[in-house]
């Protein structure tokens, strides 16, 4: 194992040390490996940042993917949207979160705020 760790300066460089981290993957913390894959991770992770930014979730996303993580229904959307047909509208992109939908959605399911003020994606036009 090479024990010089460098910048990521290049794809060349990129792929490089991603192969490196799959080699080390599953180190033991506190080894010479496992500081080795630290490292990398965080300079793979600089990178990525860096020249693959995402774009924060759609807000209508965020809260389907929330809501199948929690194994929630459409109904237990009911007290933080409103109605069931509100709910719906929200679901299908025909009405926009409310203010007061944003703050409980927040508090109740710990969506950011900042991700759910976004425009949806298809209202954003």
């Amino acid at each position: 194992m090479k024990n010089n760790v460098k910048p990521i300066r290049d794809e060349k460089d990129y792929e490089a040390a991603l192969a490196e981290v799959e080699r080390l993957w599953g180190a033991k913390s506190g080894t010479p490996a496992g500081d080795r894959l630290d490292v990398l991770a965080t300079l793979i992770d600089a990178y990525e940042t860096m020249h693959y930014p995402m774009d924060p979730p759609d807000p209508i996303e965020a809260i389907k993917f929330r809501m199948e993580q929690q194994g929630l229904t459409r109904k237990d959307l009911e007290p933080l949207i409103g109605t069931r047909t509100r709910v719906a509208e929200v679901l299908n992109r025909k009405r926009d979160l409310s203010i007061a939908m944003i703050r409980r959605l927040h508090r109740a399911l710990g969506i950011s705020a900042e991700v759910l003020i976004r425009p949806s994606r298809d209202r954003a036009a």
